[in-house]
């Protein structure tokens, strides 16, 4: 069994959902490598997360951006963690929902996703700088 692992930094995004999948494999070629295995993608941090979903049409991004939206809103007169601005706890709240990390099958040295399958990262704050992942994969 092998294990490889990178941490690296992402540029910044625009708050909302973006494929990174291509970034992901750029990163840790060794992927290429691996027969049969497992890429765990982790974000290391509490205002964005991580998903898998459609990569072809960017107009599910945008939707799901308006429903996050709808579903936790800014500006909530119950929220008390607002030091950063009304997109702090959202943010926060947005991220926990998600969650920090994905893992997908790596089979042949690809990764095993459906056809329209994507690795998102989801930006939940306004004005995020650079955000960081730890990329491990592990097989034979």
């Amino acid at each position: 069994m092998n294990f490889y692992q990178k941490e690296i930094r992402l540029t910044a995004f625009p708050r909302g959902f973006h494929v990174i999948t291509a970034t992901i494999l750029d990163a840790l070629p060794e992927v290429k490598t691996i027969v049969t295995g497992t890429l765990q993608i982790f974000i290391k941090h509490t205002s964005a997360s991580l998903t898998i979903n459609e990569n072809a049409d960017p107009t599910v991004r945008d939707d799901f951006e308006r429903h996050m939206n709808i579903m936790v809103p800014e500006d909530m007169p119950y929220y008390v963690h607002t030091y950063e601005g009304p997109d702090d706890m959202p943010a926060h709240i947005k991220a926990s929902i998600l969650g920090s990390s994905v893992q997908v099958p790596i089979t042949n040295g690809q990764l095993n996703l459906g056809i329209w399958q994507g690795i998102y990262l989801c930006e939940h704050r306004n004005h995020a700088s650079g955000r960081n992942l730890v990329i491990t994969a592990m097989g034979q």
